[in-house]
């Protein structure tokens, strides 16, 4: 528990930097590209090679894969209707958006009446984008709850400061995207710096919240930690694996110049998450590899007589 609460300090922190962007520097497309690429990158990695193997590797027996894959898939669904129902993200500060003339009033963020549509639009848009967002910042939290809690018990409740690392990071890297894309409609829309902070100091605290709610559900259900663990982690990994192919790595731009330098940065991304596996634990390679080893047994009861997985 102290390790998440420290892992979710970190985040909070990261969050709040990246709503602060936009009062301190302003990026340029080129970095921003570069961002999306690698943290895209890392994100799919931890998908793959972190989330999904560990929820496998929590539980065993008849069904255990159907059940790890039906949730990785709901996890991948739920992560894809609120990405386009919700029109998240935009992961590049708006240029040329700010208010014509001096009519618009600074703590005025949504009731502008503009003929303009693109306009009107850009006046509801940060606020979707601010729940599209918490909702999928919540799933975030509870993807780094159920990683450490997974890592927990492949080592029988010894703590390590390595449980969950690759989690931790992509959704480290990735935060400082989310807020800036709110912070920076924001500001093209003329919120006040106030409104701002106090939206973004609001999003930040939705992954601890996620983590939050996991944990308790864990200990509600404790005689089915291992289901419950096991499910949020391939959950997780359908979330982390649609915001990277979804969400991520089409906004980076591979038509235009420095296209192979931006794929470089795929791969970066990708090596990264794989480097991270080397840093964990080796009690939870070996829990991966031996099924036997930490897991509980998952009985699906429509294949209960029929072949195993």
């Amino acid at each position: 528990m102290i390790l998440l609460t420290v892992y979710c300090l970190l985040i909070v922190g990261a969050s709040l930097f990246g709503g602060f962007v936009t009062s301190l520097i302003r990026l340029t497309h080129r970095r921003m590209q570069h961002m999306t690429a690698g943290i895209g990158g890392l994100m799919l990695g931890v998908g793959v090679w972190h989330q999904i193997p560990h929820a496998l590797a929590t539980v065993s027996g008849p069904g255990a894969i159907n059940w790890c894959m039906g949730w990785m898939l709901a996890g991948l669904l739920l992560t894809f209707a609120m990405l386009r129902l919700g029109h998240v993200h935009i992961h590049a500060e708006p240029e040329n958006e700010a208010p014509d003339g001096n009519d618009a009033k600074p703590s005025d963020c949504s009731h502008d009446h503009d003929h303009d549509h693109a306009a009107s639009g850009r006046a509801v848009s940060w606020f979707g984008i601010f729940l599209g967002l918490s909702l999928h910042t919540l799933l975030d939290g509870v993807a780094l709850a159920a990683h450490v809690q997974a890592d927990s018990l492949h080592h029988a409740g010894e703590v390590t400061w390595l449980m969950g690392l690759g989690t931790f990071v992509g959704i480290f890297l990735h935060k400082p995207l989310d807020s800036l894309s709110i912070t920076g409609l924001m500001v093209a829309r003329g919120c006040s710096a106030r409104w701002r902070h106090l939206i973004n100091g609001g999003y930040s605290l939705m992954c601890p919240l996620g983590a939050m709610l996991f944990h308790w559900g864990v200990q509600q259900f404790s005689k089915s930690q291992a289901e419950f663990v096991s499910a949020g982690l391939a959950m997780s990994g359908g979330v982390f694996i649609c915001i990277a192919m979804s969400d991520l790595l089409p906004e980076v731009d591979f038509s235009s110049r420095g296209r192979i330098a931006r794929a470089f940065t795929v791969l970066l991304g990708v090596a990264a998450a794989w480097a991270i596996g080397l840093l964990e634990p080796e009690q939870a390679h070996e829990a991966a590899a031996r099924p036997e080893a930490h897991k509980h047994e998952y009985h699906n009861h429509k294949h209960a007589q029929g072949h195993k997985y």
